[in-house]
């Protein structure tokens, strides 16, 4: 059962993830494409699944310390294709090499830069929900799902 609007913490109540953008206190991530990359495909040369990646834009609203990899702390990807256990999707290697240099750099307050991650498929049917969360995954901000076909 959940809280009443009313009674949410005012952090809570300011963050949202819809229609591919993230919304919190701290930042804003909002991804502009996604793509499937097959084993060997360029973005995904050494892997040894296909992977889901994602690419993203993301902002430091604040003066604390915020990276492009800091989309890994907000967001989980799953497969729901066990009957008895969540999926979760484990991280594959940077899809895209233009952002090797960057993707650890410091955001400054105001700042947007550009990223991408990808994460490893399960099988090549199950859609994928991307789903945002704070408290390191204790509470769901919202969930996208990406239909792999």
């Amino acid at each position: 059962m959940s809280a009443p609007a009313a009674s949410m913490a005012p952090a809570q109540a300011s963050v949202v993830f819809k229609d591919g953008v993230l919304i919190t206190p701290e930042m804003k991530i909002e991804i502009t494409d996604h793509k499937i990359i097959p084993v060997g495909a360029p973005g995904n040369e050494y892997g040894k699944k296909p992977v889901i990646a994602f690419w993203y834009k993301i902002s430091n609203l604040t003066d604390k310390k915020i990276s492009p990899m800091d989309f890994l702390f907000v967001f989980t990807a799953f497969q729901d294709n066990n009957p008895n256990a969540e999926n979760k999707l484990n991280v594959g290697a940077l899809p895209d090499e233009k952002f090797l240099d960057s993707q650890t750099e410091n955001i400054k307050k105001g700042g947007t830069v550009e990223n991408a991650v990808a994460y490893e498929l399960t099988d090549a049917t199950t859609p994928v929900d991307l789903v945002a969360s704070n408290d390191m995954g204790m509470t769901q901000i919202g969930k996208m799902t990406y239909k792999l076909k």
